[in-house]
């Protein structure tokens, strides 16, 4: 249970030689693009992966499971990690075990051991995703959070919309493999770019070198937070629904509806499109709205597209555009919902940025994880598909309602900050 002070939250402390915000963007975006990079772009290989490891497709699926597990696991550690170390060491550390978890799918003999490195590049990308989100909440705060987060999205944003049509175009003159050879060389690049151009936001004052019990005691705070945490749950069903999507639409549109890799790999980027406009718009929006009446209104909005999405392929209406034109709803929705709730998660403690983002993504990913093998278990097919989504942001509606209650939440600038009672 907790109670919400009536002062709002001290802006975080300038530091030196505080970066452009176009620039802060674009940097982070490089790095957090690692992950949708290492998670879509082979997208379009998952059935020539199945034929040439003689395995079934929901076993290649849980090659998917396995790099979301790692994102969730790893954020858990290297989050504290950067409360303790600063955010910029933690960061590179990361981006160098992807790179050598890459390298090493080009000789993987199996299933198994590609499942393995795959856990390994997911661990190696949580570092980006969990320390840009600790950096935002290093430099900004309320409003201005969400908005350097939408902006952020549109850098992550292009990682989904180019990485299943790079990846189905390296098919044309390289195997599966050769997709994770260009993974391993975009990591070198970050390495470089993380030496020169990635800055230190959390100087030595501010850190918190508490060990491991000092950890476990700031994640037992955050679980006392009411409001964080059906925050948090909200933010993983809503990427649950985008996670059903990744994990099943090649299926979908390459064996159901019979579209080639290439074809698979322009119709994906055209449906992360819509979730690029929608981040991009959410500035735009929050001049007259608050981020929690955003998310509420784009997280029901999302549910009643995918609604029509199961109506539409379980009667088989529409054919191919039945299905295509009700996720693109769904997508759009939620880039309206993903910039706000880790915006009113993460601003209630500023105290603690690294463990606040490492928590919020472990279980985003996690819940990514869980729903991966679940569209192939349930038949991997539009309907599964559909389902899925509806069922996760049916259930982010009711967390709304009965734990985050948004009605009780702050519309200005400033988000209270959230204490034990």
């Amino acid at each position: 249970m907790t109670t919400i002070q009536d002062r709002p939250t001290t802006a975080p402390p300038p530091t030196t030689g505080r970066p452009g915000t176009a620039r802060t963007a674009l940097t982070l975006g490089a790095f957090v693009a690692l992950g949708p990079l290492t998670v879509d772009m082979y997208l379009p290989a998952l059935p020539a992966i199945a034929d040439d490891l003689r395995t079934s497709a929901a076993t290649v699926q849980l090659t998917l499971t396995g790099t979301l597990v790692g994102l969730a696991l790893g954020q858990l550690v290297l989050g504290p990690l950067s409360d303790a170390l600063g955010r910029k060491r933690p960061l590179l550390a990361g981006t160098a075990l992807h790179v050598v978890a890459s390298l090493l799918v080009l000789v993987a003999p199996s299933i198994e051991v590609l499942g393995l490195l795959r856990f390994l590049q997911g661990v190696g990308t949580a570092a980006g995703a969990v320390i840009a989100l600790a950096v935002v909440r290093d430099l900004f705060e309320g409003r201005a959070a969400a908005t350097m987060l939408s902006r952020l999205f549109l850098v992550l944003g292009a990682a989904p919309v180019l990485a299943p049509t790079i990846g189905g175009e390296l098919l044309r003159v390289t195997s599966w493999r050769g997709i994770f050879l260009v993974l391993g060389a975009y990591g070198v690049a970050l390495l470089v770019m993380g030496r020169y151009a990635v800055h230190e936001t959390l100087p030595p004052a501010r850190r918190r070198s508490s060990g491991i019990a000092g950890t476990l005691r700031g994640y037992r705070a955050l679980f006392r937070d009411r409001v964080y945490v059906g925050l948090v749950l909200v933010a993983g069903l809503t990427m649950a629904g985008l996670f059903s999507y990744v994990s099943g639409s090649s299926f979908v549109f390459q064996d159901e509806f019979g579209l080639d890799e290439q074809q698979f790999g322009l119709l994906f980027g055209a449906g992360a499109v819509w979730l690029i406009a929608a981040t991009q718009l959410n500035p735009v929006v929050l001049r007259w709205s608050s981020p929690a009446q955003v998310l509420v209104t784009a997280t029901v909005a999302g549910a009643l597209a995918g609604g029509v999405l199961l109506a539409l392929a379980g009667t088989g209406t529409g054919g191919l555009w039945g299905v295509v034109l009700p996720l693109w709803a769904v997508l759009f929705a939620s880039g309206l919902a993903l910039p706000n709730a880790p915006a009113l998660a993460l601003s209630r403690h500023g105290e603690a940025a690294g463990t606040a983002a490492a928590l919020l993504g472990a279980v985003q990913f996690g819940v990514g994880a869980a729903v991966a093998p679940l569209v192939g278990v349930l038949g991997n097919d539009a309907v599964a598909m559909g389902a899925v989504v509806v069922a996760a942001l049916v259930l982010a509606i009711a967390v709304l309602a009965a734990v985050v209650r948004p009605w009780q939440l702050p519309v200005d600038d400033e988000v209270p900050a959230a204490v034990p009672a």
